[in-house]
């Protein structure tokens, strides 16, 4: 299944946005900031919020996008350190897209165990209409000491359904797609770690496609 331009893992809807447009796409763990990067040199008519909590990964980057454009710069990228837990007032209500991809540690708990009060953060950046894509890539056997310590539940359908869902629309989301995929049938992701976890035959992918309401 392959990924569109922006990353999606599949068409949601007829209400995405098109590949070349006006928007704003915020990615929230952004790491290294190799989605960022790719995405807003695809599509320079966008603008690209990449935020995490650490900022040192981004160094190089950070550096990179201030060359001219024919030379690798992207004048359409803004990083911002920041927690999911403490989102910037100035982003409130800006975003068309908000990505969270291969979450870890408090992010990864949030958005799997359906925290209301990050999710909330989560809508409160989100224009109306403002699509959030989860993405989750877990392997019950080598992530176990992890997935123990965060407290996690198997994410099934039917944990996505009866227990993700209610949290997510509590928050201001309504369920748009949801889905796991094989390792084999893993998109294409601009991100470091996706380029790391890919090959693992036991690390299935976890996605949930919503919608701010």
């Amino acid at each position: 299944m392959a990924a569109l331009t922006d990353n999606w893992i599949k068409p949601p809807s007829t209400n995405s946005l098109n590949a070349i447009g006006e928007g704003v796409i915020v990615d929230i763990g952004t790491g290294d900031g190799r989605f960022v990067y790719q995405s807003a040199r695809q599509n320079p008519n966008k603008l690209y919020i990449g935020i995490d909590p650490n900022a040192r990964p981004l160094e190089k980057i950070s550096e990179k996008i201030h060359r001219k454009p024919a030379k690798g710069g992207a004048p359409n990228i803004l990083f911002i350190q920041a927690a999911v837990e403490d989102l910037p007032s100035e982003l409130n209500g800006v975003a068309d897209e908000v990505h969270v991809h291969f979450p870890w540690g408090s992010l990864l708990r949030a958005v799997a165990t359906g925290e209301i009060t990050v999710l909330a953060n989560l809508r409160r950046i989100c224009a109306p209409g403002a699509l959030l894509e989860i993405v989750i890539g877990l392997d019950p056997a080598r992530d176990q000491t992890e997935i123990e310590r965060l407290g996690l539940t198997p994410l099934s359908i039917e944990f996505i359904d009866n227990q993700l869902a209610p949290n997510y629309q509590a928050a201001g989301f309504e369920t748009i797609e949801r889905g796991i995929l094989a390792a084999s049938e893993w998109p294409e992701f601009n991100t470091s770690w996706a380029k790391r976890l890919q090959g693992n035959e036991g690390r299935a992918i976890t996605y949930l496609i919503v919608r701010a309401v």
